[in-house]
């Protein structure tokens, strides 16, 4: 079986002041989507950037067979937030967007003002499957697009940015660290026995501090002498799917000409030893073919499809 993450960038219906323009663009974007989605054929998927839920129910009844919809109840401002398409009925078990109790609230912008809790909702679905139950947990944590305020894509000077920049990473560490605490909460100790996955758009890199924040106990990476070797760690770490991706496919989204992996599938001990591949795009058609992005989202309010490619792993 397949299971996949894929930010749909913008999906919204069309009329608003974030989706396109006009009921053709949006049917475009929508069959673009669900091309893919159909060539995937997924068991679950978990999806971002959802803006109306009724899009995503849109874009399920384009595939064929039954599909099911969940999505979180907790957007951020912008309306968009995660959910998950499931061929079977998706039991939530988990939509949160509350720091853990220890953590305090992080300043924001320059005005001293703080968020309380993570900007958009992490959500957790229950299915069944024919290898038994899969829990799995959908983020679309803080993006390293910088916002200053007058809603403004450009700094007044370099001070500005460096401020803004400390203030976006504050924010993607904490919703990390509070991923990481739903992650526990899922796995309970068992990750031996019990098959869980953490994924979504992590808006960082394979090495970056945020997503490490993710892994759990260090030691026993994919491709790593440590991989095979049964520790005490098994029970509670989370195996990141990146290094079984070819390294020419390895990356999500092209940022400016840049190739970057900021989508991510991470598998407890009972799971990863099912997987048998990885990769982005389409499987068997190589390296995806995306759109480089600059730094103003609504530059792609009318474009179809997506600016980021799915990521996914085949399980036995």
């Amino acid at each position: 079986m397949l299971l996949g993450t894929w930010n749909l960038e913008n999906l919204y219906r069309p009329g608003g002041p974030s989706g396109p323009k006009d009921k053709a663009t949006y049917e475009t974007k929508l069959a673009s989507l669900a091309a893919v989605i159909t060539e995937l054929d997924p068991v679950l998927l978990g999806v971002q950037e959802v803006g109306d839920p009724a899009a995503l129910d849109d874009l399920a009844g384009l595939l064929d067979g039954e599909w099911h919809t969940a999505v979180s109840t907790r957007p951020d401002v912008r309306g968009i937030r995660v959910g998950f398409l499931s061929r079977t009925e998706p039991r939530v078990v988990a939509d949160t967007n509350a720091f853990p109790a220890q953590l305090r609230p992080v300043q924001s912008d320059d005005s001293g003002a703080e968020e309380p809790g993570a900007g958009r909702g992490l959500l957790a679905v229950e299915v069944e499957t024919p290898a038994g139950p899969l829990t799995v947990a959908v983020a679309h944590l803080k993006s390293k697009l910088l916002t200053y305020p007058g809603d403004r894509f450009f700094p007044h000077d370099e001070g500005e940015r460096a401020r803004y920049g400390a203030y976006a990473l504050y924010r993607r560490a904490a919703e990390a660290a509070t991923l990481r605490a739903l992650a526990d909460d899922l796995l309970a100790g068992e990750g031996r026995t019990r098959d869980v996955a953490v994924l979504g758009d992590m808006n960082d890199e394979v090495q970056a501090a945020t997503t490490q924040i993710l892994l759990g106990p260090p030691g026993s990476e994919v491709d790593t002498p440590g991989y095979d070797r049964p520790d005490q760690g098994d029970a509670v770490r989370l195996w990141d799917v990146a290094p079984l991706i070819p390294a020419d496919q390895r990356y999500s989204r092209i940022d400016s000409g840049r190739r970057e992996l900021i989508d991510h599938i991470l598998l407890s001990h009972h799971l990863v030893h099912r997987a048998t591949a990885a990769g982005t795009g389409l499987p068997g058609e190589g390296a995806p073919q995306l759109p480089s992005v600059g730094p103003d989202p609504a530059a792609r309010r009318e474009a179809p499809g997506s600016d980021h490619a799915p990521v996914w792993v085949r399980l036995r």
